[in-house]
């Protein structure tokens, strides 16, 4: 049987087939029958440091992206920056089963807030690898505030939270060549790895684009 959370434009649907799935403003963001894109985002991403000691995550959704930073041995510390503080209360309380697991981990802190706003206020060098999986992809916003987190001052703040050596990676579903032009004008080096998924036996190709900010030049 179905049942449905609906808290203003979030919505938490536990399906007849036994999967959640997750809306926001009526769009669908993910749910957890395929979790392949959330943890290639964070395995494919933390391959490309070698030391990711500090992972800053945009975008909690279902958990999925945490759980694969989680599971790097790496890993000292994760930061969680999600908007939608109703998500956060249902992923401590258990309307998504296994979130309490997810945030007892002492190495995880959750903050509440617009992660364009956190990176703009870091006080420099915080991070060795900066994941940001707030939407599907700058063509695909679930709100249309965060198109500014794909431009050059959102993502030149995100360059200044970042450790030299460090990584800022952003996720798309679909190929961006805009959002790849203006990561090559804030970063040292950007690139777009693209790697295939089957959907349920569906062939598609998703991207991630990265930037990298070198050594010894942490700031722009």
């Amino acid at each position: 049987m179905e049942s449905v959370i609906v808290d203003g434009g979030l919505v938490l649907k536990h399906r007849a087939d036994g999967h959640l799935e997750l809306r926001a403003n009526g769009i669908f963001v993910m749910d957890t029958r395929e979790t392949s894109t959330e943890k290639a985002l964070a395995t494919r991403a933390l391959e490309l440091h070698p030391e990711p000691k500090h992972v800053l995550i945009g975008g909690l959704g279902l958990g999925f992206t945490l759980e694969a930073v989680l599971s790097d041995p790496r890993v000292e510390a994760v930061t969680v920056v999600e908007i939608e503080p109703r998500l956060v209360e249902w992923m401590r309380t258990g309307r998504i089963p296994h979130g309490p697991g997810l945030v007892a981990d002492e190495r995880v802190r959750i903050e509440v807030a617009d992660v364009a706003v956190v990176l703009r206020e870091s006080r420099g060098e915080a991070y060795d690898v900066v994941l940001l999986d707030v939407d599907n992809g700058p063509g695909y916003l679930v709100h249309d505030a965060n198109g500014a987190l794909y431009e050059a001052p959102a993502l030149g703040d995100a360059r200044r939270a970042t450790a030299p050596g460090g990584t800022v990676v952003v996720w798309s579903a679909a190929e961006a060549p805009a959002l790849l032009e203006v990561m090559r004008h804030v970063f040292d080096d950007a690139e777009a790895l693209s790697y295939p998924v089957d959907l349920q036996g569906h062939s598609e190709t998703y991207w991630l684009y990265v930037g990298t900010v070198s050594h010894g030049n942490g700031t722009n």
